[in-house]
């Protein structure tokens, strides 16, 4: 099934061909539909239940009551580190919000080398980058555990983030996708639509205004070797992302037949 990219005004009432995988809420700049996908036995992942962000901190008040009104989204899922949001706190009244933090120790690595004079170059940093990947798989497994245990404890709508919804998050979507069936090649074309969306914040950018440009590409975009990083060696050691899943993060074959009755249809 061909991605939709297209944005099209949020509506309670909107029909499957009005349904937009981007969605324009003020103050977020990546907030997507991981809607109509086909994954198992041809069934599509269902419409305005599971939704991939950048953080929700700086959202309009006009944007929280599309969030909950229109989108009836009730809890958030957040992979942000501890400092990450207590920094960008959010408190929206209606909205569950569940820390899941995931703290970016290996950016933090980067900007470290940075201040101590090291010239950090692209290379170094798609490196560095690829390192945070693996780490996803082992080290924070954890968080990634919860995040299942909530898409099976209800399927109310949900929106899960990190600061800005490209690496924590885009990880989650991928073992997401993946286990309700979506083919690699198009969860790899989800994961890429962050290079589309997502705009750095003005404070972002004047906070890293001593980093030099070509290096913020490779640390605020996402490429397919950041993604490939982790999943080679899920697939060497596991078989499949499935399983995977189901050994590391205990999400076993017939929790996860739950998931696809849940989430697709």
């Amino acid at each position: 099934m061909p991605i939709q990219v297209e944005s099209a005004p949020i509506t309670s009432e909107a029909t499957p061909q009005a349904y937009s995988r981007h969605l324009p809420l003020a103050g977020t700049t990546n907030f997507r539909d991981l809607g109509g996908y086909q994954g198992l036995d041809g069934r599509t992942v269902r419409w305005r239940k599971l939704f991939r962000s950048d953080h929700l901190a700086l959202l309009s008040p006009e944007s929280q009551l599309q969030l909950l009104r229109e989108l009836g989204v009730a809890r958030s899922a957040d992979f942000r580190g501890q400092r990450e949001q207590t920094v960008d706190h959010y408190a929206i009244d209606g909205l569950q919000h569940h820390s899941l933090a995931i703290e970016p120790t290996l950016v933090q690595r980067a900007f470290s080398l940075m201040q101590q004079g090291q010239r950090l170059t692209p290379d170094h940093t798609v490196v560095l980058m690829q390192d945070t990947y693996r780490s996803f798989i082992h080290d924070n497994a954890a968080p990634f555990a919860q995040f299942f245990e909530m898409l099976l404890d209800s399927d109310a709508p949900i929106v899960f983030h990190c600061t800005a919804g490209k690496d924590r998050t885009g990880w989650a979507a991928t073992l997401l996708l993946t286990t309700l069936g979506v083919p690699q090649h198009v969860v790899l074309q989800d994961y890429l639509l962050t290079n589309d969306y997502y705009h750095r914040p003005a404070e972002a950018v004047a906070a890293a205004a001593h980093i030099p440009e070509e290096v913020l590409q490779v640390l605020w975009r996402v490429q397919e070797p950041f993604l490939t990083a982790a999943i080679q060696p899920v697939l060497q050691d596991y078989g499949s992302i499935p399983n995977y899943v189901e050994k590391v993060l205990g999400v076993d074959a017939k929790a996860q037949q739950k998931l696809a009755q849940m989430y697709l249809e």
